[in-house]
């Protein structure tokens, strides 16, 4: 987690939720939250995919340069990097996971920003973990943002948190096939999120490939 916001967030989250995997949608206060709110937003899941933006705070519809409310996130992602994100989404929505992942955002002048998203789950009553509070910020702060909208975006590392604290980090890999990452029908537990690479372990990381990312395995030391 390396934006303010991001950190900012998440602790909030921590905090309120305590030992239970989430909590609950009435106990997120946006006063609270007054200084990264511009970065906030919230979805609804309808179903695995179907993830509407409910709330998007100013400086995320600025990234884009237009209301959000009613977008589906996924409409923002394409091919397997959608698949990726999907994924995590079902396993924050029904596993109580938190994701993070980073991605670059590129205009349709060709410039490009780095950016981190943060999903984390809050439950909505009678209905389950169907909301997902997140954070979107930009890592710089380049003059054109809100003159020029990032058209595209492709993600560049992702970390998934289990309730339980068993972390699975997965970062790009290099010169591996895009085409042969496929995501899994549905998530259990660590690290079954994606379908081994044939290749196996990536020599020297100790890790495993899944298509065009990689996975490592570690404990919260690691993360940041």
């Amino acid at each position: 987690m390396k934006h303010a916001a991001t950190r900012e967030l998440y602790d909030y989250w921590q905090r309120l939720r305590g030992a239970r995997p989430a909590p609950d949608r009435t106990e997120i206060e946006p006063s609270d939250l007054r200084r990264i709110l511009g970065d906030t937003f919230i979805l609804e899941a309808g179903d695995r995919t179907d993830f509407r933006f409910r709330l998007a705070g100013t400086r995320v519809c600025a990234l884009y340069g237009r209301e959000l409310k009613g977008k589906d996130f996924l409409s923002f992602w394409q091919g397997k990097d959608r698949e990726a994100v999907a994924t995590l989404l079902t396993a924050v929505t029904q596993d109580a996971a938190a994701a993070v992942f980073g991605f670059e955002g590129r205009s349709a002048h060709d410039r490009t920003l780095p950016c981190e998203v943060l999903l984390l789950p809050i439950r909505q009553k009678g209905e389950g973990w169907t909301r997902v509070l997140g954070s979107l910020a930009p890592m710089d702060d380049p003059y054109w943002i809100g003159i020029h909208p990032l058209m595209t975006q492709t993600i560049s590392s992702l970390r998934l948190i289990w309730p339980d604290e068993r972390p699975t980090f997965l970062r790009r890999g290099d010169a591996v096939d895009a085409e042969a990452h496929e995501a899994a029908p549905s998530v259990d537990r660590p690290p079954s999120i994606f379908r081994p690479h044939p290749t196996g372990v990536v020599p020297g990381l100790g890790a495993r490939r899944f298509g065009h990312l990689v996975v490592l395995e570690g404990g919260k030391s690691g993360a940041d």
